[in-house]
Protein backbone atom coordinates (compact mmCIF):
# COMPACT_ATOMS: atom_id res chain seq x y z
CA UNK A 1 0.00 0.00 0.00
CA UNK A 2 1.00 3.75 -0.35
CA UNK A 3 0.93 6.30 1.57
CA UNK A 4 -1.28 8.44 -1.24
CA UNK A 5 -4.05 5.97 -1.35
CA UNK A 6 -4.69 4.32 2.82
CA UNK A 7 -5.41 5.82 5.70
CA UNK A 8 -2.40 6.22 7.98
CA UNK A 9 -1.18 6.88 11.40
CA UNK A 10 1.90 9.50 10.92
CA UNK A 11 3.37 8.25 13.93
CA UNK A 12 3.96 4.71 12.39
CA UNK A 13 6.84 3.80 9.90
CA UNK A 14 5.42 3.27 6.39
CA UNK A 15 7.33 1.27 3.72
CA UNK A 16 6.01 2.39 0.43
CA UNK A 17 8.75 1.59 -1.58
CA UNK A 18 9.44 -2.21 -0.31
CA UNK A 19 5.48 -2.60 -0.92
CA UNK A 20 5.84 -1.79 -4.25
CA UNK A 21 9.12 -4.43 -4.82
CA UNK A 22 8.62 -6.81 -7.45
CA UNK A 23 9.96 -9.23 -4.84
CA UNK A 24 9.91 -9.88 -1.18
CA UNK A 25 13.78 -9.08 -0.58
CA UNK A 26 13.51 -5.91 0.35
CA UNK A 27 10.78 -6.77 2.95
CA UNK A 28 13.31 -9.70 4.20
CA UNK A 29 16.22 -7.65 4.04
CA UNK A 30 14.56 -4.04 6.02
CA UNK A 31 11.50 -5.85 8.17
CA UNK A 32 12.33 -9.02 8.52
CA UNK A 33 16.06 -8.68 9.44
CA UNK A 34 16.67 -5.23 10.35
CA UNK A 35 13.24 -4.89 12.91
CA UNK A 36 13.11 -8.43 13.84
CA UNK A 37 9.29 -9.02 12.40
CA UNK A 38 9.11 -11.85 14.43
CA UNK A 39 4.93 -12.12 14.39
CA UNK A 40 4.07 -14.61 12.41
CA UNK A 41 5.17 -17.15 14.51
CA UNK A 42 2.54 -15.81 16.48
CA UNK A 43 -0.07 -15.91 14.10
CA UNK A 44 0.85 -19.47 13.50
CA UNK A 45 0.73 -20.55 16.87
CA UNK A 46 -2.58 -18.93 17.17
CA UNK A 47 -4.27 -20.55 13.68
CA UNK A 48 -2.79 -23.66 15.06
CA UNK A 49 -4.32 -23.45 18.35
CA UNK A 50 -7.90 -22.14 17.27
CA UNK A 51 -8.77 -22.93 13.66
CA UNK A 52 -6.34 -25.48 12.64
CA UNK A 53 -8.17 -28.44 14.27
CA UNK A 54 -11.22 -27.72 12.36
CA UNK A 55 -9.80 -27.17 8.75
CA UNK A 56 -8.06 -30.59 9.56
CA UNK A 57 -11.56 -31.94 9.93
CA UNK A 58 -13.27 -29.95 7.35
CA UNK A 59 -10.62 -31.29 4.46
CA UNK A 60 -9.89 -34.84 5.65
CA UNK A 61 -11.89 -35.88 2.21
CA UNK A 62 -9.53 -33.72 0.13
CA UNK A 63 -11.96 -30.82 -0.27
CA UNK A 64 -10.25 -27.59 -0.43
CA UNK A 65 -11.21 -24.68 1.79
CA UNK A 66 -11.40 -21.48 0.49
CA UNK A 67 -8.30 -19.22 1.80
CA UNK A 68 -8.18 -15.47 1.72
CA UNK A 69 -5.44 -13.31 2.80
CA UNK A 70 -6.31 -9.51 3.20
CA UNK A 71 -4.34 -7.44 2.56
CA UNK A 72 -1.74 -9.70 2.08
CA UNK A 73 1.62 -7.72 0.90
CA UNK A 74 4.19 -10.60 -0.03
CA UNK A 75 2.06 -13.34 2.10
CA UNK A 76 4.57 -14.19 4.57
CA UNK A 77 1.29 -15.08 7.18
CA UNK A 78 -0.19 -17.23 4.17
CA UNK A 79 3.36 -18.92 3.92
CA UNK A 80 3.26 -19.35 8.37
CA UNK A 81 -0.58 -20.70 8.57
CA UNK A 82 -1.20 -22.31 5.62
CA UNK A 83 2.05 -23.69 4.53
CA UNK A 84 3.34 -23.99 8.67
CA UNK A 85 6.68 -21.79 7.96
CA UNK A 86 8.37 -20.19 11.19
CA UNK A 87 10.02 -16.81 11.17
CA UNK A 88 13.46 -17.97 10.39
CA UNK A 89 12.11 -20.39 7.71
CA UNK A 90 10.23 -17.47 5.61
CA UNK A 91 13.32 -15.61 6.19
CA UNK A 92 15.89 -18.20 4.49
CA UNK A 93 12.88 -18.48 1.88
CA UNK A 94 12.96 -15.02 1.16
CA UNK A 95 16.82 -14.71 1.36
CA UNK A 96 17.44 -13.77 -2.25
CA UNK A 97 16.26 -12.95 -5.61
CA UNK A 98 16.17 -16.89 -6.73
CA UNK A 99 15.19 -18.42 -3.64
CA UNK A 100 12.55 -16.77 -3.08
CA UNK A 101 10.78 -17.83 -6.84
CA UNK A 102 9.46 -20.66 -4.76
CA UNK A 103 7.89 -21.66 -1.88
CA UNK A 104 10.40 -23.75 0.08
CA UNK A 105 6.98 -26.20 2.08
CA UNK A 106 3.94 -28.05 1.15
CA UNK A 107 0.55 -26.78 1.78
CA UNK A 108 -0.36 -27.94 5.59
CA UNK A 109 -4.14 -29.19 3.96
CA UNK A 110 -6.22 -28.68 0.75
CA UNK A 111 -6.76 -25.00 0.09
CA UNK A 112 -7.77 -22.86 -2.74
CA UNK A 113 -6.04 -19.68 -1.74
CA UNK A 114 -7.07 -15.71 -2.60
CA UNK A 115 -4.75 -12.98 -2.41
CA UNK A 116 -6.03 -9.47 -2.01
CA UNK A 117 -3.95 -6.23 -1.78
CA UNK A 118 -3.58 -2.97 -3.01
CA UNK A 119 0.49 -3.58 -4.93
CA UNK A 120 0.35 -5.59 -7.79
CA UNK A 121 3.85 -6.42 -7.92
CA UNK A 122 3.35 -8.44 -4.76
CA UNK A 123 -0.09 -10.12 -5.77
CA UNK A 124 2.22 -10.83 -9.23
CA UNK A 125 4.71 -12.06 -6.89
CA UNK A 126 2.27 -14.38 -4.49
CA UNK A 127 0.86 -16.09 -7.87
CA UNK A 128 3.46 -16.87 -9.40
CA UNK A 129 5.12 -18.84 -6.82
CA UNK A 130 2.66 -20.60 -5.74
CA UNK A 131 1.12 -18.67 -2.64
CA UNK A 132 -2.00 -17.70 -4.42
CA UNK A 133 -4.08 -19.10 -6.82
CA UNK A 134 -5.60 -16.13 -7.43
CA UNK A 135 -5.04 -12.76 -6.63
CA UNK A 136 -7.45 -9.59 -6.50
CA UNK A 137 -5.39 -5.58 -6.99
CA UNK A 138 -7.41 -3.05 -5.11
CA UNK A 139 -7.32 -0.44 -3.09
CA UNK A 140 -9.79 -1.50 -0.25
CA UNK A 141 -10.38 2.02 0.77
CA UNK A 142 -11.85 2.97 -2.58
CA UNK A 143 -12.43 0.06 -4.98
CA UNK A 144 -13.96 -0.11 -8.46
CA UNK A 145 -17.68 -1.24 -9.17
CA UNK A 146 -15.34 -4.23 -10.68
CA UNK A 147 -13.16 -4.61 -7.62
CA UNK A 148 -15.96 -4.53 -4.98
CA UNK A 149 -17.72 -7.29 -6.87
CA UNK A 150 -14.81 -9.70 -6.56
CA UNK A 151 -13.66 -8.64 -2.75
CA UNK A 152 -17.01 -9.01 -1.86
CA UNK A 153 -17.43 -12.19 -3.22
CA UNK A 154 -13.98 -13.79 -1.81
CA UNK A 155 -15.27 -12.79 1.55
CA UNK A 156 -18.33 -14.08 1.08
CA UNK A 157 -17.56 -17.75 0.09
CA UNK A 158 -13.97 -17.44 2.36
CA UNK A 159 -13.87 -20.05 4.84
CA UNK A 160 -10.82 -18.94 6.58
CA UNK A 161 -9.62 -15.24 6.23
CA UNK A 162 -6.57 -14.08 7.68
CA UNK A 163 -5.87 -10.05 7.60
CA UNK A 164 -2.42 -9.00 9.98
CA UNK A 165 -1.06 -5.96 10.62
CA UNK A 166 -3.22 -4.05 8.08
CA UNK A 167 -6.44 -2.90 9.30
CA UNK A 168 -4.82 -0.39 10.52
CA UNK A 169 -4.97 1.06 6.59
CA UNK A 170 -8.19 0.68 5.99
CA UNK A 171 -11.07 3.00 7.19
CA UNK A 172 -14.12 2.37 8.94
CA UNK A 173 -16.44 1.69 6.60
CA UNK A 174 -13.96 -0.61 4.57
CA UNK A 175 -13.38 -2.88 7.65
CA UNK A 176 -17.42 -2.76 7.97
CA UNK A 177 -18.13 -3.64 4.64
CA UNK A 178 -15.45 -6.47 4.82
CA UNK A 179 -17.05 -7.76 7.91
CA UNK A 180 -20.26 -7.41 6.83
CA UNK A 181 -19.20 -9.66 3.56
CA UNK A 182 -17.57 -12.28 5.86
CA UNK A 183 -20.52 -12.81 8.31
CA UNK A 184 -23.16 -13.11 5.06
CA UNK A 185 -21.53 -16.26 3.99
CA UNK A 186 -22.82 -19.27 4.74
CA UNK A 187 -21.49 -22.39 7.10
CA UNK A 188 -18.42 -22.12 9.38
CA UNK A 189 -15.91 -19.48 8.87
CA UNK A 190 -12.71 -17.81 10.85
CA UNK A 191 -11.19 -14.83 11.06
CA UNK A 192 -7.84 -14.37 12.27
CA UNK A 193 -6.90 -10.19 12.31
CA UNK A 194 -3.98 -8.46 14.15
CA UNK A 195 -4.33 -5.12 16.26
CA UNK A 196 -1.16 -3.07 16.63
CA UNK A 197 0.13 -1.44 19.98
CA UNK A 198 0.26 1.50 20.17
CA UNK A 199 -0.61 2.57 17.13
CA UNK A 200 -4.05 4.07 16.06
CA UNK A 201 -5.89 2.93 18.81
CA UNK A 202 -8.84 4.71 18.50
CA UNK A 203 -9.15 3.02 15.20
CA UNK A 204 -8.40 -0.12 16.82
CA UNK A 205 -11.31 0.10 19.27
CA UNK A 206 -13.32 0.97 16.71
CA UNK A 207 -12.47 -2.01 14.44
CA UNK A 208 -12.80 -3.97 17.38
CA UNK A 209 -16.74 -3.19 18.02
CA UNK A 210 -17.33 -3.42 14.50
CA UNK A 211 -15.78 -7.29 14.49
CA UNK A 212 -17.76 -7.79 17.74
CA UNK A 213 -20.76 -6.55 15.91
CA UNK A 214 -20.93 -9.41 13.64
CA UNK A 215 -18.65 -11.58 14.83
CA UNK A 216 -18.37 -14.88 17.73
CA UNK A 217 -15.14 -13.86 19.57
CA UNK A 218 -13.22 -17.14 19.91
CA UNK A 219 -9.81 -16.71 21.32
CA UNK A 220 -6.67 -14.32 21.55
CA UNK A 221 -3.18 -14.02 21.92
CA UNK A 222 -0.67 -10.99 22.67
CA UNK A 223 3.23 -10.99 21.82
CA UNK A 224 5.68 -9.10 19.78
CA UNK A 225 5.20 -7.93 16.56
CA UNK A 226 8.67 -6.14 15.48
CA UNK A 227 11.04 -3.59 16.93
CA UNK A 228 10.34 -0.31 16.33
CA UNK A 229 11.88 1.83 13.88
CA UNK A 230 14.04 5.14 14.55
CA UNK A 231 10.79 7.48 13.69
CA UNK A 232 8.75 5.25 15.90
CA UNK A 233 10.86 5.30 18.97
CA UNK A 234 10.81 9.27 18.41
CA UNK A 235 7.05 9.32 17.94
CA UNK A 236 6.85 6.81 21.10
CA UNK A 237 9.93 7.47 23.56
CA UNK A 238 10.85 4.29 25.79
CA UNK A 239 9.13 1.89 23.60
CA UNK A 240 11.34 -0.86 21.96
CA UNK A 241 9.07 -3.14 20.27
CA UNK A 242 5.56 -2.86 18.90
CA UNK A 243 3.07 -5.60 20.07
CA UNK A 244 0.55 -7.35 18.66
CA UNK A 245 -3.09 -8.54 19.77
CA UNK A 246 -3.83 -11.88 17.67
CA UNK A 247 -8.14 -12.32 17.27
CA UNK A 248 -9.57 -15.17 16.10
CA UNK A 249 -13.63 -15.11 15.53
CA UNK A 250 -16.00 -17.27 13.92
CA UNK A 251 -19.35 -16.55 12.31
CA UNK A 252 -22.53 -16.60 13.41
CA UNK A 253 -25.04 -19.58 13.11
Amino acid sequence: MTQSQVKTDEKKQHFDDIYVAETPVPFKERILDELQYVSDDFNRQTFDRLILPWVKEKTADGSPVNFVDLCACFGNTTMATLNGMDYQAIRANWRDEQACQRVDADRRFPAHTTGIDISGNAMAYGQSCGLFDEAIVSDLNAPSAEDRQAVDSAMENADVVISTASLVYLDAETVNWLVDAFARGKGEGYMLVNFLNPFALEKTDETKRALLEKLDFVGSMASRHRRMSELEQENYPGEDWSLLEIWVLRRRG
